[in-house]
């Protein structure tokens, strides 16, 4: 019984320890922007040449008029005031070379934010690899075989288990 009860208290302590570490991390961490409310933010943050990423910044409290976010990768994107934010959609030229490139919002009030955008340029196969057939893919009937016998093995195991479990008669009280 003491055993449960030291066991109970080091559980208990652990918890606690976990608790206040989990609340130390929420608390302490916070998001990388430019200043308060300024930020820029591109999504997917990855993304194939030819591919549309959509744009999401902050300029002020109020985010009530239109900013200018610029990069190598695309070109000028004029954002839009959109519940609450500044929001806009862009397309990555299809022939844009691989590589991180940054991403600069300019706020009419001064202010502005940066953030990288990683842009892939893989070309796509014209077919797929030539991977071979598989160990399973010319024979029909195979996967069949194998659920039966996966069948009787367990049915195997059961019978056993029963035949094992059971008390000999004058074995014991």
């Amino acid at each position: 019984m003491q055993a449960i009860r030291t066991i109970n208290r080091a559980l208990s302590s652990a918890l606690t320890l976990v608790g206040l570490v989990g609340a130390f991390v929420l608390l302490s961490v916070a998001p990388a922007r430019a200043g308060e409310n300024v930020f820029v933010e591109v999504t997917p943050n990855s993304a194939q040449a030819g591919s549309r990423v959509n744009i999401k910044a902050s300029c002020d409290n109020d985010n009530n008029r239109q900013s200018n976010v610029h990069s190598d990768a695309f070109g000028h994107v004029m954002l839009k005031p959109d519940k609450g934010f500044l929001t806009g959609q862009v397309t990555i030229p299809s022939d844009k070379a691989a590589g991180d490139y940054p991403v600069d919002l300019q706020c009419e009030n001064g202010q502005t934010a940066s953030t990288t955008l990683t842009v892939l340029n893989m070309a796509s196969p014209s077919k797929g690899p030539a991977t071979g057939g598989g160990g399973m893919a010319g024979g029909r009937g195979t996967g069949s075989l194998l659920v039966l016998g996966g069948v009787a093995l367990v049915a195997t195991a059961i019978v056993l288990g029963m035949a094992g479990g059971r008390r000999r008669p004058g074995a014991g009280s």
